[in-house]
C-alpha cells in the first residue's frame, strides 16, 4: 500500500494557530453554562464518571469541530474522534493517518455536580503510535483558567490572561518540559468502578523516595491532572482502559520528559493500534490498565503492583 505523505508540522502549526482562541471561548461557554441545570441522560455504562453529560459537552465539541473546519483546510485532511457524538466530522477526512482526538468537558460529573474547579477542554492530534500535539484548558483553575501545551520537546504550563490573544499568552509562558527535581507523590486513579479507592488505598503503599506514592481517585484530586502533572505536583497515573480523548495527554507529558505509558501486563508502550470500543460508554478506549510517568522507576512499580488486577473493565 502506498504511503501517503503528511505534512505533520504544517498541521500542529495550524492547530496551534486555530485552537487557543476557541478553546478560551469554550471555557467562557462552559463557566456560563455550569450556573444552569445543563443535564443530559444519555450513556448508561453504570459509572457515574463515564456517563455524565451536559448540554456544554455537546455545545463545546460543536464549537471545537466547527473551528477546527473553517481553520486551515489542511485540518480537514485529519480524522476527528469526539468524545460526543455532535459535530460536522463527516467533512474531515475518514481514513487520514493523523487525528484529532477531542474531548469537550473533561471531568464532566464535577463539572455537572459543581464540586470542583478541574474540568477541562482538550484535544490532541497523534498518529498511531503516539500524541503530536496537545492543548488542554481548565477554565476554572486560576482567576481566568490555566493552559497546558505539549508541542515537540516543550511542555508549557501556566494562568490565562484574557487581556492578551490566547496564543500570545501561550508563548510567553514557562517551559517545564524538564521533569521537577522534586515531584509530588500525587498518581491519579480512574477507571476501576467501584474499586477505585480500594486501588488508590494499594498504591498508597508503595514506597518511593523517602516516602510513599499517593493514590487519588478523581474525587480525592483537587484541579485538572494535566496541569497538576505539568507542574510536578502527580508524577503519575494508573488507569483502567483509558479512553482516546483526555488520557494521552499524560502520556504525552511523560514522554517528553523521557517516561512513558505502558500496558501493566506487559510492560509495552501504548499505541492507537489496538483500541476498544467501549459501547456502553460510546468512547474509544485502550484496552486493559495502563500505568504512565515520567519517571521510570514508578513506572515498573506501578506495573508490579497492578500486573495481576483483573484487565476486564465491566464485571458483567
Amino acid at each position: 500500500m502506498e504511503s501517503v505523505f503528511v505534512d505533520e508540522n504544517r498541521i500542529i502549526e495550524a492547530l496551534k494557530e486555530s485552537l487557543p482562541a476557541v478553546m478560551r471561548w469554550g471555557g467562557a461557554i462552559a463557566r456560563r453554562m455550569r450556573q444552569h441545570n445543563i443535564t443530559i441522560q444519555s450513556k448508561s455504562s453504570g459509572n457515574a464518571n463515564t456517563d455524565a453529560l451536559t448540554l456544554a459537552d455537546l455545545t463545546v465539541q460543536e464549537l471545537l469541530i466547527a473551528a477546527l473546519r473553517d481553520a486551515d483546510p489542511i485540518l480537514r485532511t485529519c480524522r476527528v474522534q469526539g468524545e460526543e457524538t455532535t459535530g460536522d466530522m463527516e467533512r474531515f477526512s475518514q481514513s487520514g493517518p493523523l487525528s484529532i482526538a477531542i474531548d469537550p468537558i473533561d471531568g464532566t460529573k464535577q463539572y455537572r455536580d459543581r464540586n470542583g474547579n478541574g474540568y477541562s477542554i482538550i484535544c490532541h492530534l497523534h498518529n498511531n503510535n503516539t500524541p503530536l500535539y496537545s492543548l488542554v484548558f481548565a477554565p476554572e483553575m486560576g482567576p481566568a483558567g490555566t493552559w497546558v501545551e505539549v508541542s515537540g520537546n516543550r511542555i508549557v504550563c501556566g494562568p490565562d490572561d484574557p487581556d492578551r490573544t490566547a496564543r500570545v499568552v501561550l508563548d510567553s509562558l514557562p517551559d517545564v518540559s524538564k521533569s521537577p527535581a522534586d515531584p509530588g507523590p500525587g498518581i491519579y486513579l480512574i477507571g476501576f468502578q467501584q474499586r477505585d479507592t480500594q486501588r488508590a488505598r494499594e498504591v498508597d503503599q508503595l514506597c518511593w523516595k523517602s516516602g510513599r506514592l499517593a493514590g487519588r481517585t478523581s474525587d480525592e484530586m483537587q484541579g485538572s491532572i494535566y496541569p497538576l502533572t505539568a507542574m510536578g505536583e502527580y508524577v503519575g497515573s494508573l488507569i483502567h482502559s483509558p479512553n482516546i480523548y483526555d488520557f494521552p495527554v499524560s502520556m504525552h507529558i511523560a514522554r517528553v520528559r523521557g517516561g512513558d505509558a505502558v500496558w501493566v501486563h506487559n510492560g509495552e508502550p501504548v499505541h492507537y493500534r489496538s483500541l476498544w470500543l467501549d459501547e456502553r460508554a460510546g468512547m474509544l478506549r485502550y484496552p486493559g490498565i495502563v500505568a504512565c510517568s515520567e519517571n521510570r522507576e514508578v513506572l515498573q512499580k506501578l506495573c508490579e503492583l497492578a500486573r495481576d488486577w483483573n484487565p476486564v473493565r465491566y464485571a458483567d
